[in-house]
C-alpha cells in the first residue's frame, strides 16, 4: 500500500477538523503541559500524511529551544532563537512556512531527508514564546495555508497550559 501525501483541500480540513476533535477530547482535564505536547504531536504526525518529524522545542532558558517531546527521527538537541527556521520562529513570535529548507540560509539540517518545515509558536498569557510546533516533511512544498491555520490554532489551545 502506498501512503497517500497528498490530499485536496477538502480532504485535508476534514483530516485537521477530525484532529482537532480528538486533540480537545484528550486534552480535557488534563494539567501537564508535557502530556499534553506529546498528545497533540502523536495525533498529528499518525493522523497527517508526509509528516516525516513532528515536534514542539521547549524554550527552556533564555533565547534557546530544547527538543522534546517529538516523533520521528532524532532532532536537534538545542537551538538558540538567533539559528535555524525554528529559532527565528521563537525570535520574531511568527509562523513559517518553508517549501524548500535547501533554499533557507540558516536551515539547520537535523535530518537530511527534510525538505519543507512548518513552525508554529506557542505563547504564554504573556505572549512570551513558550515553545514551537516544528513539522517537517520529505516533501518539496508540503504545506499550505490549511496547515498554517489549524497548525496555529492546535498551538492556542495549548497556551491555556502556560498561564
Amino acid at each position: 500500500m502506498t501512503l497517500k501525501t497528498s490530499l485536496t483541500k477538502e480532504e485535508k480540513q476534514e483530516k485537521y477538523t477530525v484532529l482537532l476533535t480528538h486533540i480537545r477530547a484528550l486534552l480535557d482535564g488534563e494539567t501537564d503541559e508535557i502530556a499534553a505536547l506529546a498528545t497533540v504531536v502523536c495525533e498529528l504526525h499518525n493522523g497527517m500524511p508526509g509528516f516525516h518529524w513532528t515536534g514542539f522545542y521547549r524554550t527552556t532558558a533564555p533565547e534557546l529551544l530544547t527538543v522534546g517531546p517529538y516523533q520521528g527521527g532524532h532532532g536537534c538537541l538545542r537551538i538558540p532563537f538567533h539559528r535555524g527556521i525554528c529559532g527565528e520562529s521563537a525570535r520574531t513570535k511568527s509562523t513559517l512556512v518553508i517549501k524548500d529548507v535547501n533554499k533557507h540560509s540558516d536551515h539547520i539540517a537535523c535530518s537530511s531527508s527534510t525538505v519543507s518545515e512548518l513552525v508554529v509558536p506557542v505563547f504564554n498569557s504573556k505572549t512570551e514564546v513558550v515553545a514551537v510546533l516544528d513539522i517537517d516533511s520529505d516533501y518539496e512544498a508540503h504545506f499550505d495555508e490549511i496547515d498554517q491555520e489549524q497548525c496555529e490554532a492546535i498551538c492556542k489551545l495549548l497556551s491555556r497550559f502556560y498561564d
